[in-house]
């Protein structure tokens, strides 16, 4: 079975408080809202209290075209992305030694809030001694579900080639894509709720011996996978692509769709697998919002308990939309947990669709 071995997660330059931000929205937004106070409790009612961000309020303050946006995206994507990589690959809270990046198999990048080709990974191999050999994987557009599928398709990838060392680097940069004269509701709860995250995580296949690398005495290793996609339901979430650049789409029926749709979902996934939820150990899921939370425990009955990392992480951090559930995983890594206890991982996004791992401590 293939098996985490280390992760990092990196801190983007400003951190800015729930509060501040929701001055400059008040700000920003005031004149175009005769409601903007009712409005404006979402940013209270999320239950986030900091974010952090590429650049400083000021910024968001000034008009910026797509172009300067995505150059700029290309630009940090390198420089975090990384910093990122180099962090997981040498962290000592996982490792014994240093992992060089030449040993690495396959690199995983995800991403959905700027473009660029060639890719942020082969911009980032120009950076770092990586093999020149590496198998180059770049997925764009998953959105929130990103993260748990790029992680679905290393274990898998390593499940193929199980001597593989891989890499998945996160890198989104929400708030490159802000919109301060769209006053539609959706980009206001959008601005109440995402902000930047980068995050990297290295998997092994099982004939990679963690005993030579790991300094953990558990792990988590890959047992299965599901990616689901609901039919007809493209409005959902996702972006619209104008001459300003990305304007998000944020349906306010997500919550509902979650409790009607995600848990027969989870449990057909959960049946091909000869178990059911009361067997679920540890839930590593993407905290998408406060309500998106709710949802969770609505639709899968679980307690807050099986909530309360993804609702730190979704308090210290917001949404960062696909590198949330790398947070969070890292998080239950560091905790570690008990030989054959079951983890459930999942997320969901644009299409709409979700992704769902299934994953063992061994």
């Amino acid at each position: 079975m293939p098996y985490l071995l280390s992760a990092s997660h990196i801190k983007l330059p400003y951190l800015l408080s729930q509060e501040k931000i929701m001055e400059f929205s008040r700000e920003i937004f005031g004149p175009s809202f005769k409601n903007i106070e009712r409005l404006l409790k979402a940013f209270k009612n999320g239950q986030v209290e900091n974010r952090y961000f590429s650049n400083d309020l000021d910024w968001f303050k000034e008009e910026h075209t797509f172009a300067e946006r995505n150059d700029l995206y290309i630009k940090q994507a390198i420089e975090f992305g990384v910093e990122a990589i180099e962090k997981c690959l040498a962290n000592t809270e996982f490792l014994k030694r240093e992992l060089p990046a030449s040993e690495l198999d396959a690199f995983f990048f995800i991403s959905s809030t700027g473009m660029a080709t060639p890719t942020i990974d082969a911009r980032i191999m120009n950076e770092l001694p990586f093999n020149s050999h590496v198998k180059r994987i770049p997925i764009w557009g998953l959105g929130c579900a990103g993260g748990a599928s790029g992680l679905s398709r290393a274990f898998e990838y390593c499940k193929a080639y199980p001597k593989a060392k891989v890499i998945v680097l996160s890198v989104e940069l929400c708030s490159l894509t802000f919109q301060r004269n769209d006053i539609s509701k959706s980009n206001l709860i959008g601005t109440s709720l995402f902000s930047d995250g980068v995050s990297c995580v290295l998997v092994c296949g099982d004939e990679v011996p963690h005993e030579q690398f790991s300094k953990q005495e558990r792990h988590l290793s890959f047992l299965d996978s599901q990616s689901t996609l609901m039919p007809d339901s493209l409005d959902v979430m996702g972006w619209d692509v104008k001459n300003q650049g990305l304007y998000v789409v944020f349906s306010k029926d997500i919550p509902t769709i979650i409790k009607d749709w995600l848990k027969p979902n989870v449990q057909a996934f959960l049946v091909e697998n000869e178990l059911k939820l009361g067997d679920i150990t540890d839930f590593i899921a993407h905290p998408g919002g406060k309500k998106v939370i709710d949802a969770y425990h609505e639709a899968l009955g679980f307690d807050e308990s099986m909530t309360k990392e993804s609702m730190s992480v979704l308090r210290e951090f917001g949404n960062m939309s696909s590198a949330t559930i790398l947070y969070v995983l890292e998080r239950f890594m560091q905790r570690g947990g008990n030989e054959g206890d079951l983890g459930l991982a999942a997320a969901l996004g644009p299409g709409f669709s979700s992704e769902l791992l299934l994953m063992r401590w061994t």
